[in-house]
């Protein structure tokens, strides 16, 4: 995806699945599924690409998000992250900053193996709401204390919205998580925003009020999406969700009345 100067290249880790009926559901629908047949599998799973992507702006090499890692346990397989950087011609020490978009398991995969920090000369950076949820609070989360803890000196913090890199804004989207952060890209005029988990399917954006059971704040994720659908509908951004197909952007547009996401 190129947004004026800037390209973005998707880095494909691996694969999940889920439950669709089990994890996303529209209150008040019996079945909001029933139309959305299509994107299921045989068995009723949504498919869920995994991974990140990388952007180049100024001097700055920078991984947004960082795939599930070596993770094989039936639901969820990663592991092609390294060859991804590969192809797009970079190694991990050539990376300068990892940003996440929140620190769900699925999306810090590779910022740690075994212990070892994977991306030697990264700043690592996430809001200070996800870091207090998942790693400071009374509630930390044992999975990612062990996993994000060999980071403990390479963590810069952001509390409001800010940019982070030329061409790189946050926007706090708070309800899938406490910190979850929309990524803005902007150059020449154009813009894209990845979306992280705001949207783990397109019908979160093209229907009103689903909900996620991986929520931390269902009422406040859903008012999240509710918003940033209205924003977006027949304007000119790209947008991704950290787990669409294939890690496609795509735009929002108003066909016969309905809100479509067609991929570009």
């Amino acid at each position: 995806m190129k947004v004026g100067a800037i390209e973005i290249v998707p880095l494909l880790d691996g694969n999940g699945r889920e439950p669709a009926r089990t994890s996303l559901t529209r209150p008040g629908t019996p079945d909001p599924w029933a139309c959305h047949e299509h994107l299921l599998d045989e068995e009723g799973n949504l498919a869920l690409t995994v991974g990140g992507f990388l952007l180049r702006t100024g001097a700055r090499t920078i991984v947004i998000d960082a795939g599930v890692g070596t993770i094989d346990n039936g639901r969820y397989k990663g592991g092609r992250f390294p060859e991804s950087l590969r192809a797009a011609g970079v190694a991990p020490e050539d990376v300068t900053d990892v940003v996440f978009t929140h620190l769900h398991f699925d999306h810090v995969g590779w910022a740690t193996q075994k212990g070892t920090v994977f991306f030697p000369n990264a700043t690592y950076r996430v809001h200070a709401a996800d870091w207090h949820h998942f790693l400071d609070g009374e509630d930390a989360e044992p999975g990612a204390v062990r996993k994000l803890s060999p980071l403990a000196e390479r963590w810069s913090l952001f509390t409001e919205d800010t940019t982070l890199a030329p061409g790189l804004d946050t926007r706090h989207a708070p309800g899938h998580t406490p910190g979850t952060t929309v990524f803005v890209v902007s150059s020449q005029g154009q813009r894209a925003l990845l979306l992280g988990d705001v949207a783990h399917s397109i019908v979160e954006l093209t229907e009103p009020d689903w909900e996620a059971v991986f929520d931390v704040d269902p009422a406040a994720a859903r008012a999240v999406r509710n918003t940033l659908s209205d924003e977006l509908v027949d304007g000119p951004n790209a947008l991704v969700g950290a787990h669409f197909p294939n890690l496609h952007f795509g735009r929002l547009v108003t066909t016969a009345g309905e809100r479509r996401f067609i991929p570009l």
